[in-house]
């Protein structure tokens, strides 16, 4: 496989990625990040550091924006819940650094 249908296949993927997580809402970001590791932060981040890799400025937020498909606020309010005390708990033993 050649580099640019490689590059083609990514980008796909990586857009079914966003659009299947725009879609379920219901999977709270916890939720992601004990399960997976990753939320759709970190992919914000990771968009972001792609973007300043190849010269372009893109903030946090306008890389959240590509993301959540809607201002990162505007889904909190929509979509969040407050993650209960097991998610919590989980999310500790899953990210014993983070504290």
């Amino acid at each position: 496989m050649d580099d640019q249908t490689r590059t083609e296949l990514e980008a796909a993927a990586f857009r079914t990625l966003v659009s299947h997580l725009r879609e379920r809402t219901d999977v709270q970001n916890i939720d992601l990040m004990n399960l997976g590791g990753f939320c759709r932060n970190c992919l914000s981040k990771w968009y972001r550091a792609a973007a300043e890799d190849k010269g372009l400025d893109l903030d946090y937020e306008g890389a959240r924006e590509i993301v959540y498909g809607m201002p990162y606020g505007e889904w909190k309010q929509k979509y969040q819940t407050k993650a209960t005390e097991q998610q919590m708990k989980d999310y500790a033993k899953s990210h014993p650094d983070s504290h």
